[in-house]
């Protein structure tokens, strides 16, 4: 046997070791379905113990990383399927659908997410650059799928630890969460971070876009507008949004009201046709019409069905 095959064996028995200790220490730390918002502030811990139907959501830029299971995300037409041996980056804010694929009582999904700190990554990348590909020909999409690597799962399991000792939690966290966007940043797709995280450049254009568009979803916008606020003519925004996004700035303003229409709905109580207006809507029925187009059903059918659904089930579902 070579020394590169012993090499190999060995990274593969660690890993497993990493993802065996892992599973255990996520089945204790969520003794229920749901999400258990850890002493770390970025680090969630999410369990379910059954597949779910799609379930369109908006997510922060965030690592996910499955300990246990399989979910597959949808972004416009293109699925991406993430499990133990890969992990999901969300590099900005995106109206994507979720659906866990692989999840039982017996063997509930467990995932570790992270919430990513793009200054984080911007500061890394001042201090070391990792490079770009040669011959890099993807689309940039904001998501990607990428395989795990040994040190990111070792570097996830001492994050986790640090659970046990919540004394050493204040120096050593920042310590891990900085290697951790360091693993990320150079992985083999971290490439595509580098222009969102980097202090200058389109992709930082896009993320004050796509920051002007949450606080302002309910007012019509013109994409001149937004193109004039971020210093981009307005075929450039357009081309490169959607080259991220998958979809248009006016597309994705539309699902940011779809989705907090269906908020107001299911926490505030509302009406469609109040929190058609609430968002911006000034036709109930077109809202009707595009609510049952995202969502599968028309705003008082869906609301009522989520409505059934256990608390836990629902917010594990909306958060991967």
């Amino acid at each position: 046997m070579t020394d590169h095959s012993v090499r190999d064996l060995e990274t593969g028995s660690a890993e497993r070791l990493h993802q065996s200790e892992l599973t255990r220490r996520a089945l204790r730390l969520t003794p229920e379905d749901g999400i258990v918002r850890s002493a770390i502030a970025p680090l969630s811990l999410i369990r379910v113990s059954k597949t779910t139907p799609p379930m369109p959501c908006v997510t922060e830029p965030s690592l996910f990383v499955a300990i246990q299971g399989r979910k597959r995300m949808e972004l416009a037409s293109q699925a991406f399927i993430y499990d133990p041996l890969h992990y999901l980056v969300v590099s900005l804010a995106l109206p994507v659908t979720g659906q866990i694929i692989e999840a039982s009582p017996q063997a509930p999904y467990l995932c570790a997410r992270l919430d990513i700190d793009l200054a984080m990554l911007g500061e890394l990348l001042l201090e070391y650059d990792p490079g770009e590909p040669a011959n890099d020909s993807d689309e940039r999409r904001g998501l990607f799928v990428a395989r795990m690597s040994d040190s990111l799962i070792d570097a996830i399991l001492r994050l986790v630890r640090l659970l046990d000792t919540p004394h050493d939690i204040p120096a050593l966290a920042p310590l891990i969460l900085r290697e951790i966007h360091y693993r990320v940043l150079c992985g083999e797709l971290g490439h595509r971070l580098r222009d969102l995280a980097g202090i200058n450049g389109q992709g930082k254009s896009i993320v004050e876009v796509i920051q002007l568009l949450k606080s302002r979803y309910a007012e019509p916008l013109r994409i001149e507008d937004l193109a004039a606020a971020v210093h981009m003519s307005p075929s450039t925004l357009h081309h490169r949004f959607k080259g991220l996004t998958s979809m248009s700035p006016l597309q994705f303003q539309k699902q940011l009201r779809l989705h907090e229409a269906r908020r107001l709905m299911l926490s505030e109580g509302l009406n469609a046709a109040t929190a058609s207006h609430r968002v911006g809507y000034n036709s109930p029925s077109q809202f009707s019409r595009e609510y049952r187009r995202l969502f599968g059903a028309p705003p008082y059918q869906e609301i009522a069905q989520q409505r059934e659904v256990t608390t836990g089930n629902m917010l594990a579902s909306q958060a991967w």
